[in-house]
């Protein structure tokens, strides 16, 4: 009997093209959309929308600051807003305009960010944003939204344009595997893609297919492994952590991201509060990143299946 979850001939897609489709359908379904972009609309896909619809495209250059300001402005005129720009320049650098502006007013700005985490790849350090789930998370009103391959990025990018109030979605480079048919996708509910009852792995994004990776991995060593997909970072799914920390013996997290302020924080939060056990965190360790190839960085920050496996083998000494 066969237990593989992740195929190494998985197909691809890049969330960058999934996000564009996604755009261009709300452009039909719901004239009250316009998009922003700051100068990338060809890398961050947002291109096809402004070509479709000119009369609610609006590029603001390389102005990231006036581009959140204008979000602001539009939304508080009755609009909602999708904006775009790679997320080291979407999350750092307007963070206070995005603060005051968005958050604070609850404003109906959804930021789109893409070349997020290491995997940008050759951009290097200033490029590889591995804290903006954390400063997003941190601010009152935002929900958080990390998306796990190009479906559940379409269900995502729907869901958050029929939902009330400012969200972050973070979105890589590169393409990302298919997974498994496992939605719908719900705001703030985890979706279980295998049950298991010895350990536990949370993944988010693009360490999702690591932890299937893992899984399989696992199971082939007798070790019954539960894969939870985690794409609401905020509201996080506090019963589907609550109830993994019962029934199986610890938690191994994995994000490409700061291993401080994203997803494993925040199920280290969940079980310490309420229900505390083992827990291992996977994802970058307190440093800046440098430019290489995509897979070459991954592996050397420690954002790989065999990790995520020996990080499981530690939670079950316990």
């Amino acid at each position: 009997m066969t237990h593989l979850l992740a195929k190494p001939d998985q197909p691809k897609m890049a969330l960058r093209d999934a996000y564009s489709q996604a755009l261009v359908e709300l452009g039909r379904s719901h004239p009250n959309v316009v998009v922003l972009d700051a100068d990338l609309a060809l890398s961050t896909k947002t291109k096809r929308f402004g070509t479709i619809y000119p009369d609610r495209f609006f590029d603001m250059g390389i102005a990231e600051l006036n581009l959140m300001g204008v979000a602001a402005g539009l939304a508080a005129a009755g609009k909602t807003v999708f904006a775009s720009t790679f997320a080291a320049f979407a999350a750092g650098q307007p963070y206070n305009v995005i603060r005051q502006s968005i958050a604070y007013a609850n404003l109906n700005v959804k930021i789109v960010a893409t070349h997020a985490g290491i995997s940008v790849g050759g951009d290097g350090a200033t490029h590889q944003m591995l804290e903006d789930v954390s400063l997003m998370r941190g601010l009152p009103n935002m929900r958080v939204f990390v998306p796990a391959d190009g479906p559940q990025t379409q269900d995502i990018i729907r869901l958050v344009a029929d939902s009330e109030g400012p969200c972050y979605v973070r979105l890589p480079r590169g393409d990302t595997p298919l997974l498994p048919d496992v939605y719908p996708t719900e705001l703030g509910k985890a979706i279980t893609i295998r049950d298991g009852r010895d350990v536990t792995l949370i993944g988010a994004g693009t360490m999702v297919y690591e932890t299937l990776r893992a899984a399989d991995q696992l199971i082939s060593e007798g070790v019954d492994a539960r894969v939870l997909l985690i794409h609401t970072i905020k509201p996080i799914d506090k019963d589907a952590i609550l109830k993994a920390a019962r029934e199986t013996k610890g938690i191994v997290t994995a994000e490409e991201h700061s291993v401080y302020g994203g997803l494993g924080s925040a199920v280290c939060e969940v079980v310490a509060e309420n229900h505390p056990c083992p827990v291992r965190r996977i994802g970058v360790r307190d440093t800046f990143g440098e430019s290489g190839d995509e897979r070459d960085l991954m592996e050397k920050y420690g954002l790989t299946y065999e990790h995520i496996s020996a990080a499981a083998r530690e939670v079950l000494k316990h």
